[in-house]
């Protein structure tokens, strides 16, 4: 049988391109997937300024939740943990009890806080490549190494060492006065030196270098280190060394480090990006692989569909069921794995490709490096191979079961009905499809819903594609009647239509998949973008926002609004994450002076009077979800660790606008890296009203602060949360260009093989005029059936995705992009049946249909 698979291979290479490419497709998605899962789960993330200390010891950065279990008369201890979103530092003495071990010739504390160079001009001078800057003290400059290149060690308050890629780029020279933007407010310094590390400029970050006691001031952080880098005596090991360290601290939450985990002490965002790609990844292999399966099955369809005759063929001279099943189910192991290997080694570049995207667009940071392995190839070979041996066993088993006769039967005239075990299973989809709908009502956070969102779309895919010949059947019944306007070329098109509803509903599946999955992408965002932008916008009563180009706004900037003249109020700002249990929620910390004045989150629960340092307000999603009214308590963990309870004073509908939690900023500013405010909101009042330009004038001196108006923010929200969604853009991109690839394979194979129709309908007397004609009817059809049904997938769609996350059943379509969609959808459909229907017609009738006995 296998010798028969191979020998119907080469002669039917045509019928079996589009099988290859499909499932070529699926390896490269599948392969370029399980790379970035797998980096994600065993990246390295490279170090830069500990590269010179093998071990390094830092304050653990994970939240921790302990649950226990009696199942049985047995106890189970199960302990989770998820990382916070600030840094957690170290007690200092934990240097000193470090230092006093045999062996450590010395133990340096590591202080990191922001720090950005100054312009004279007043301009914020970004890191190297726009990545951050940072502040050290100069006792930690050995653990890069970093040496002087020139002048001396910072020993006084006002003195600074600034390494020699930031020299060199802003033009700084040994005893120059340098103004600096840290945590507070800026502050002139004499560049006392330049300094380089060993290996060569760091590619991730800018260092400034102060004394001891000006960097534990610059921190906020009095009896607290970021790390400690201990450097062995000559002659002791690293494993030493380690172990040493880690029975010194035992008993303590302090983490010890070495080699390539180094990384994720340095880059607390590389280790949390490893988490998203670990999502992104599993979600875009997840949706791919599905998608493929779909699509692939459709191919299958159309080409068993083609070769109905030659099957019949073989039942009528004793093939039996089970030959017939595994004929097909050879040809398609065959295909399968000539396209799974060529497309795992496809899928390394698009790896590699979807890496340095995710990294251009700031998903992922570029000390994650990509993780290679034999795994991602073989899962995606074992993907093709599985992905063809169910389409074929799925396609040919009516083929196979029905009796001979009745299979020469149906190969002259396609079979009219529907099977009653394909209307069943297709209606069970679209009752799938209806309750991931209603599941998805109820979702509220995002990342609960992007998996279902997509998944919902695939469900009611497949339901279209199962129920795909009664849907035809019922399109050319409401089409017919226009189409017949045309006497023949809209006849030929409506018979050719109601002749073969398969055929016509194997084009319209992936066209349908295309056009549904593609506004779900784009109006996903848009929707989420579009209402929480309403909210922000609705919710802000300020009539400036005070916000800053560089390392955020310092307190200073506040005092001089509150005391300016017509300044009724002023809120500062600061961002972080907060943990309630192991759930992570978007939190802000906001001033509490004069607060309802600049601001209106819609409270539908308790009151924002009196708002104070212990009060904590929740948006409704949150509030729902922890069970909590206003007077209730609330335990959390702030973003660097430290765990704190608050009183719930209110519930607020804009939940989307100003994230879950909203705290006192008195509170929050001490627990983040960057204290600063992110944005002053200001409202002004009387007859001394100022404007921008006072405004301006009472912040003169502070770096990079700027005075927008509330259209200017909207503007820069939107562009913020565009340039997010284009992550996403990227990821589930692929599934489209992959779902487009399908659409023109899919079409091209079916009009290809319809030459000896063609020729007979040339040799009764239709001009090749009229046949294309007729090809560019049926493209019409195909077209704006699918259109019909993609659109109406991605309506319900959005509609429940929206209900869920915004409280409204409106989700936000924009015209013109949809009108991209379908203009897209329409170029694809139009070429791949139009460019093989020329081809097809290139050929003499007569000789055709000689060539086709």
């Amino acid at each position: 049988m296998l010798r028969y698979a191979f020998r119907t291979l080469s002669a039917r290479k045509g019928g079996f391109i589009g099988a290859f490419l499909a499932l070529f497709c699926a390896a490269a998605l599948v392969t370029a997937c399980g790379v970035l899962l797998e980096t994600g789960l065993r990246g390295t993330i490279g170090t830069e300024r500990y590269a010179g200390t093998p071990v390094i010891v830092a304050a653990d950065q994970n939240v921790h939740q302990v649950t226990v279990k009696n199942k049985g008369g047995k106890t189970k201890t199960k302990e989770k943990s998820k990382p916070l979103g600030e840094r957690v530092w170290l007690p200092a003495d934990t240097a000193r009890t470090l230092g006093a071990l045999p062996g450590v010739r010395a133990a340096l504390p590591e202080t990191t806080f922001p720090a950005y160079a100054v312009t004279p001009r007043g301009g914020i001078v970004p890191g190297v490549d726009g990545k951050p800057s940072y502040g050290h003290s100069w006792t930690s400059a050995p653990l890069t190494p970093f040496t002087l290149t020139g002048g001396v060690a910072p020993a006084r308050a006002d003195e600074v060492v600034v390494d020699r890629e930031l020299a060199t780029r802003a033009r700084i020279d040994i005893g120059a006065r340098l103004t600096v933007q840290s945590t507070g407010a800026p502050r002139a310094y004499r560049v006392s030196g330049i300094a380089a590390p060993a290996g060569g400029d760091l590619a991730q970050q800018t260092s400034l270098f102060f004394s001891d006691a000006e960097a534990e001031r610059l921190s906020g952080r009095p009896g607290l280190v970021t790390a400690v880098g201990v450097l062995p005596e000559p002659g002791v090991s690293t494993a030493d060394i380690e172990a040493r360290v880690t029975q010194a601290l035992a008993g303590t939450t302090a983490q010890v480090v070495t080699g390539g985990e180094r990384g994720p002490v340095e880059f607390l965002d590389a280790a949390k990006a490893r988490i998203k790609l670990v999502s992104m990844g599993g979600a875009i292999g997840g949706t791919s692989l599905l998608v493929a399966v779909l699509v692939v099955v459709g191919t299958f369809a159309l080409t068993v569909q083609q070769r109905h005759r030659e099957l019949a063929l073989l039942r009528a001279v004793a093939a039996t069921p089970r030959q017939v099943r595994r004929l097909i189910g050879r040809e398609a192991l065959i295909v399968g794995f000539l396209a799974g290997v060529l497309g795992s080694v496809a899928g390394l570049p698009l790896a590699y490709w979807l890496h340095g995207r995710f990294v251009a667009l700031g998903a992922i940071p570029e000390t994650l490096g990509v993780t290679l392995s034999v795994f991602p190839l073989f899962a995606a070979l074992g993907a093709a191979l599985l992905g063809a041996w169910t389409a074929a066993r799925i396609t040919a088993r009516r083929t196979a079961r029905i009796r001979p006769a009745e299979a020469l039967a149906e190969a002259a005239v396609e079979r009219r009905n529907t099977g009653w075990g394909r209307l069943g299973a297709g209606v069970a989809f679209l009752a799938g499809g209806a309750v991931l709908l209603a599941v998805l009502t109820a979702l509220r956070t995002e990342p609960a819903s992007t998996p279902v969102t997509f998944l919902s779309v695939v469900v009611l895919a497949v339901a279209v594609a199962l129920l795909g010949p009664l849907i035809a059947r019922v399109a050319v019944a409401v089409l017919g009647v226009p189409l017949r306007a045309s006497r023949v070329r809209g006849h030929l098109a409506t018979a050719n239509a109601r002749a073969h509803t398969g055929r016509l509903a194997s084009a319209i599946t992936p066209l349908a998949l295309l056009v549904g999955m593609a506004c779900t992408v784009l109006f996903v965002q848009t929707t989420m973008g579009g209402a929480a932008t309403a909210q922000a916008r609705a919710g802000n009563k300020a009539d400036w926002i005070v916000a800053s180009a560089g390392p955020g706004v310092p307190a200073g900037a506040a005092e001089r609004l509150r005391g300016l003249p017509g300044v009724t109020a002023v809120t500062e700002v600061v961002r972080t994450s907060v943990r309630v249990g192991l759930e992570k929620y978007a939190a802000q910390g906001v001033s509490t002076d004069g607060l309802s004045r600049t601001w209106d989150p819609g409270v539908t629960g308790g009151a924002l009077d009196g708002f104070g340092a212990r009060s904590v307000a929740l948006s409704e999603v949150a509030a729902d979800s922890l069970g909590k009214k206003p007077g209730d308590p609330l335990k959390l963990t702030l973003g660097d660790g430290t765990e704190t309870e608050l009183t719930v004073v209110a519930v607020y509908a804009r939940g989307l606008g100003f994230g879950d939690l909203t705290m006192s900023h008195a509170l929050v500013s001490r627990h983040v890296d960057n204290p600063l405010a992110s944005s002053l909101l200001v409202t002004t009042d009387g007859a001394a009203e100022p404007g921008r330009d006072e405004l301006r004038a009472a912040l003169g001196g502070l770096p990079g602060a700027v005075v927008l108006d509330p259209g200017q923010v909207a503007e820069l929200q939107a562009e913020v949360q565009q340039s997010n969604a284009e992550v996403n853009y990227v990821a589930m991109g692929l599934i489209i260009a992959f779902t487009a690839i399908a659409v023109v394979n899919t079409l091209a194979v079916s009009v290809s093989d319809r030459t000896r129709e063609f020729a007979l309908l040339r040799l009764v007397g239709t001009t090749r005029r009229q046949v294309m004609g007729m090809l560019r009817i049926e493209a019409a059809v195909v077209l704006l059936v699918a259109a019909a049904l993609g659109t109406g997938i991605a309506y319900a769609v959005l509609t429940a995705f929206s209900l869920g996350m915004t409280g409204s059943a409106s989700p936000s379509f924009d015209a013109p992009t949809y009108a991209g969609v379908v203009a897209f959808a329409a170029v694809l459909t139009f070429l791949a049946t139009l460019l093989p229907g020329r081809l097809a017609l290139t050929g003499r009738p007569a000789d055709v249909i000689g060539a086709r006995q």
